[in-house]
């Protein structure tokens, strides 16, 4: 048994979808099919899902959202229409839409949650009958109804330990399954989402639950590749890395799957298999639990900017028993989270997304640091981009630090920050986010393109 994934792209329009219908059809194994709401037909083009948050925002403040239902509606007419189904389908997805739209909204995060979750679902339902218009037995499965259970954080859910079991029952059923992605339903049933991108979530879950032997993920990729494609001309694909190395690469900026996706999947040891829907007969970047770690010392670069940092200093710092913990309580109580903190003897930096640290917030943590810890300074940095460089075999090679600096240095990019991961398979440096085309570029050549020499 296969599960397989197909994104926005690969539902975006009429003609997409017919080849989402002909990949599970070419493999009788691909038995659970779960699906993205449409992407983008164009690049100027509209997401779904953009459209549907779209339409809750505006009924929650109190406007008409007549014109993002009817975009709504009308993406979906436009892929029913092209698949010859019946108008009764569209008059169907109207008539839920609309109720959804209309449900109180005293609880936002649930409202909201409804809405953006009918993407999914309609997606689900089309792609099922287009299955079966074409022969296939195949059937929508909604997620409330196998035990798909998930957290009550709305817009930010998690698996529930229990779902595994009740999921499991799906292995034993007939046919061709097509279950929506990015959402599923707490204990209380009602209804909640992963964060975006969490189809891949729901994907992976399938897989851990029915014991697939592999998860195929399809998107409008032939691969996963050593570093973004709209940076590096010619960029080398990865045939085969680790979940680590994905794990690490997804955090930094490598769209091709959510970070989320790969932990359920490392836990039960299931190879992910990253394909593309326009060429489904590429073989694709698998993504396994182990290989050989000397191979390749570097599998790839990743980057993403949107990152800031707050820098404090305090003379004998390294001697104040609690001082980090007192640091990070200041954070704990804005609700912030930071994602690394290099120190030294007497400073300290904290790497945070920009987007969690708005004006009034970032000026009640620098009072509280000023005013609870004395420090001497204390300074926010922003504009900053954050670079990884991945790779299983580097814990066994002398030099990759040099060679990255060295590479950096000769690009004219300024290290900002620097820190080695404890695993030992990753280098993370903080540049200026002004820099970070141009240092992906230094540190491709650096490690890449002296092979083609």
């Amino acid at each position: 048994m296969k599960v397989c994934k197909f994104g926005g792209t690969s539902l975006a329009d009429a003609a997409q979808v017919g080849k989402v219908c002909a990949i599970v059809e070419s493999d009788p194994a691909r038995r659970i099919v779960v699906v993205s709401a449409p992407g983008k037909r164009t690049p100027d083009d509209i997401k779904v899902t953009d459209l549907l948050i779209q339409c809750a925002k505006r009924r929650l403040a109190g406007d008409s959202s007549e014109d993002e239902i009817a975009r709504v509606v009308d993406r979906y007419a436009a892929i029913a229409s092209g698949l010859g189904m019946k108008e009764d389908t569209v008059r169907e997805i109207e008539a839920d839409l609309r109720g959804r739209v209309s449900a109180g909204i005293g609880h936002e995060g649930r409202f909201v949650d409804s809405v953006k979750a009918a993407g999914e679902d309609y997606s689900a339902r089309l792609v099922a009958a287009a299955l079966r218009a074409r022969g296939a037995s195949a059937r929508y499965v909604n997620p409330g109804d196998v035990g798909m259970l998930l957290s009550s954080e709305y817009g930010n859910a998690q698996i529930l330990p229990e779902s595994y079991e009740r999921l499991a029952s799906l292995r034993k059923m007939k046919g061709v399954l097509v279950f929506p992605g990015f959402f599923g339903y707490t204990r209380d049933g009602e209804l909640v989402t992963f964060p975006r991108g969490g189809s891949d979530i729901t994907g992976a879950i399938l897989a851990v639950a029915v014991k697939s032997e592999v998860y195929e993920n399809f998107t409008d990729v032939d691969s996963v590749f050593a570093a973004d494609p709209r940076i590096v001309p010619g960029v080398k694909p990865i045939p085969e890395l680790t979940f680590r190395e994905m794990r690490e690469l997804s955090y930094a900026g490598f769209g091709v799957i959510h970070e989320e996706a790969i932990i359920p999947a490392v836990s039960a040891g299931i190879p992910i298999c990253i394909k593309n829907t326009n060429a489904p007969d590429k073989p694709g970047t698998r993504i396994v639990k182990d290989r050989g770690e000397n191979e390749g010392r570097v599998v790839g670069i990743a980057s993403d900017d949107g990152f800031c940092t707050i820098y404090l200093s305090k003379y004998l710092m390294n001697r104040e028993v609690g001082f980090g913990r007192r640091l990070l309580s200041i954070l704990e109580r804005e609700g912030v989270s930071y994602e690394h903190c290099p120190s030294g003897i007497d400073n300290m930096s904290i790497l945070m997304r920009e987007k969690h640290l708005d004006p009034a917030r970032e000026d009640r943590i620098l009072n509280a640091i000023r005013t609870e810890l004395d420090v001497q300074d204390v300074e926010v940095e922003h504009g900053l981009a954050l670079l990884m460089v991945v790779g299983e075999g580097m814990r066994f090679t002398v030099g990759l630090a040099s060679k990255a600096t060295e590479a950096l240095a000769a690009g004219g990019v300024n290290i900002e920050m620097m820190n080695q991961g404890s695993s030992e398979i990753s280098m993370m440096f903080g540049v200026k986010a002004v820099d970070r085309v141009k240092a992906v570029k230094a540190l491709y050549d650096a490690f890449f393109r002296e092979d083609d020499r």
